[in-house]
Formats: structure tokens, C-alpha cells, sequence
């Protein structure tokens, strides 16, 4: 199915609120929501884990079990845990601007395997670094995350002999950042759920805390008791990136949040340590899909 046609098909309204179009597959299912009028608590749960992502719009999530009330933002990821109910508000969905996202629907065996094999793959049987833990995630996904989503939405949609093989692939792509997006997550909250060593933990706060500083190398490398060999190949093993380029997704965390507190984009920008307002901006839009200029407004 080509998108033109997937569109036509979302474009069949059943219902206003929470159209629905899916695609199963082995283990997954594919499903974009659209919505096309202001709506309050519209109720969404699952008996599976359900990775959502969205596309356009905003939606106001509230998660009772954890007393999570938050809005949630095109080029964000939020995950829920197998039967953990959701109440979603629409406050700003029109039928000229309908507020869309992407929801699969993963099994839990399957997002086992994959943390089993990650495990034997890096010879962390004894100890393992990736354990899925039922909690909330809600995070802002990187560019690859964002790529690999758009490639699912193409893969789940069409029709062929290889179909299945190649969205097996691309869910495994998706539970490793899931996982990986977890491990971090939970560290930073100093979670023990994953059984981590304290020095990569104590590593990763000590980025947090000097984020708007030059990255210092030599500084996690003391922390971790690792040459920096060791430490750049541990770290990119555990969390699926580099030092640098996870300093940088915090900085432009946090500069979205300056912004939309209404602080001019030359202080945020030269604050959190970026060299110049040009490279910030082409950054915070490839990260976020807007410009810091639009984030403001």
C-alpha cells in the first residue's frame, strides 16, 4: 500500500475522535489514530506494552497509577505498560488540523527476546544490563527513533513475501531504544530495577549535572574506572550512543524547556554551551520538528 493510499484509507472517518487504522504482524500491531475534534478523557489501555509516538497535534496524557498528567509533543515517545490504563485529552484537534499518533502494540515475549539476546550478546547473562521494567516511559526520541518509526508506518502498510521478516527486524531496531532509552531513564531517577553498576550511573549524573559544560572526557573515565577506549565502547554498548551526542539530547531537552518558558533563543543557546544560534536552530529542529522560533509561540 502506497501512502496516498494509506492516507485515503484514514481519511474514511468512522468516528471523530480516535480513528483507527491498523496493520497486524507476528507479534506487533501498527494502529494511527487520528482525531479531528476536542475531546477529554478518552480512555486507551492495552494487554500488551504499546509504544506510542506523535505525529501531529497535542494530546494531555493522565496515567492515574503514577499520577502522570502531562502533555504529550510530536517527537515524543510514550510507553505504556501491559494494562495500564490511560485517560487522553484532545484540547486543540480540528478537522483542519486533526491530532495524529502511531501506536504498536508490542508483545511482552517478544520484547523478552530481545532483552535475552542483548544480554547473551554482550555476555551480560550473569548481570544483566536489559530487563524490561512495566513502568511509564515518556521521552524525546532522537533522529534515528524518528527515521525508524516513519520506516515501520511503510513497512507495516505493505503488502509482500518479505513483510513479516523485515518489520521483525525493524521491532527489534525499536525494543533495543526502547531498552536502552529505559536503562537511562531509570539510572537518572536512581532506579536499581536494572542492576546496573554504580559508576555508569554515577557517570551519567555527572553529564546531567555539567550539561552546559564541555563534555569531560577524562573526568568519566576517572568515574568509571576505564581507559577512554573502554569507556566510549562500554558506553555505546549499554545506551546505544555517544557520550557527546547524549550530553547533546539533554541540552536540547532542556533548551526546549527554557524556551517554552519564554527565554530568548541567543541565552538558551550560548547558556547550554552551543557555539552559534544557526547551528542550535538546523539541532532543534532535526531533534523536535520545529524551530526554536516556533517553540516559543
Amino acid at each position: 500500500m502506497h501512502t496516498s493510499q494509506l492516507n485515503k484509507k484514514r481519511q474514511q472517518l468512522d468516528v471523530l475522535i480516535e480513528n483507527k487504522v491498523s496493520f497486524a504482524a507476528d507479534n506487533s500491531e501498527l494502529s494511527i489514530y487520528d482525531t479531528y475534534k476536542s475531546a477529554q478523557k478518552v480512555a486507551l489501555h492495552s494487554n500488551e506494552l504499546l509504544f506510542c509516538a506523535m505525529l501531529s497535534g497535542k494530546k494531555v496524557m493522565h496515567v492515574e497509577s503514577s499520577q502522570y498528567h502531562k502533555a504529550f509533543l510530536p517527537h515524543e515517545s510514550f510507553v505504556l505498560a501491559p494494562k495500564q490504563g490511560v485517560l487522553i485529552d484532545f484540547p486543540n484537534a480540528s478537522i483542519s488540523a486533526p491530532t495524529t499518533c502511531l501506536a504498536i502494540e508490542i508483545s511482552t515475549d517478544k520484547i523478552t527476546n530481545v532483552a535475552n539476546a542483548l544480554n547473551m550478546q554482550q555476555n551480560f547473562a550473569n548481570d544483566a544490563l536489559f530487563e524490561y521494567a512495566p513502568n511509564l516511559v515518556h521521552t524525546q526520541h532522537n533522529t534515528q527513533t524518528q527515521q525508524l518509526l516513519e520506516r515501520m508506518v511503510h513497512l507495516f502498510s505493505e503488502q509482500g513475501a518479505e513483510r513479516h521478516y523485515l518489520i521483525d527486524l525493524a521491532l527489534n531496531e525499536l525494543i533495543t531504544r526502547l531498552l536502552q532509552q529505559q536503562s537511562r531513564d531509570l539510572l537518572l531517577a536512581n532506579c536499581n530495577t536494572l542492576r546496573l553498576k554504580s559508576n555508569v550511573s554515577d557517570a551519567l549524573h555527572y553529564i546531567e549535572e555539567h550539561v552546559n559544560d564541555p563534555l569531560d572526557i577524562d573526568a568519566l573515565c576517572k568515574i568509571t574506572c576505564m581507559s577512554r577506549s573502554k569507556f566510549y565502547q562500554q558506553f555505546k554498548l549499554a545506551f546505544g550512543t555517544s557520550p557527546a551526542l547524549w550530553q547533546q539530547q539533554l541540552r536540547l531537552k532542556k533548551a526546549r524547556t527554557l524556551l517554552l518558558q519564554g527565554h530568548p533563543i541567543s541565552k538558551v543557546c550560548f547558556d547550554l554551551g552551543f557555539n552559534n544560534t544557526s547551528h542550535f536552530s538546523r539541532l532543534f529542529k532535526q531533534t523536535f520538528g520545529i524551530t526554536p522560533k516556533q517553540c516559543q509561540h
